[in-house]
């Protein structure tokens, strides 16, 4: 299986290594250059090919197939679940940015308003 070629996470970052790979391997998904049906690489593959744990990997796959990014079909493997979550976004998306936009707020402020959102613990 070939390498998917991420970006390793950037240790001296704030945000977590976890998050990072999770970020990373769900905007590839949402942007198509993961697309359904493809097979990830197994848990230690890929932990050892980026240099991290290898919990830090398997975190990562169970936060993405509960959010139906991808699904695990038992020892087969990891794969780019059929239906991408990220477009079940779309509407919700559109009607925050539209009520972001009545309130006054710029693009930033309202990015800033998702950001302390998505992690309340953040000093965003």
């Amino acid at each position: 299986m070939p390498a998917l070629a991420l970006d390793p996470p950037d240790p001296s970052s704030a945000t977590p290594p976890f998050e990072q790979l999770r970020a990373q391997l769900a905007s590839r998904v949402a942007a198509g250059e993961l697309p359904p049906g493809e097979r990830l690489p197994t848990v230690r593959a890929l932990a050892a090919e980026l240099g991290l744990a290898a919990g830090t990997v398997a975190r990562v796959y169970r936060e993405l197939e509960a959010d139906g990014v991808v699904v695990t079909r038992g020892r087969s493997g990891t794969f780019v679940a059929s239906t991408a979550a990220a477009g079940d976004a779309d509407p919700a998306a559109a009607e925050y940015a539209a009520a972001a936009r009545r309130a006054g707020l710029s693009l930033a402020e309202a990015t800033r308003a998702v950001e302390r959102a998505w992690d309340p613990g953040s000093s965003r």
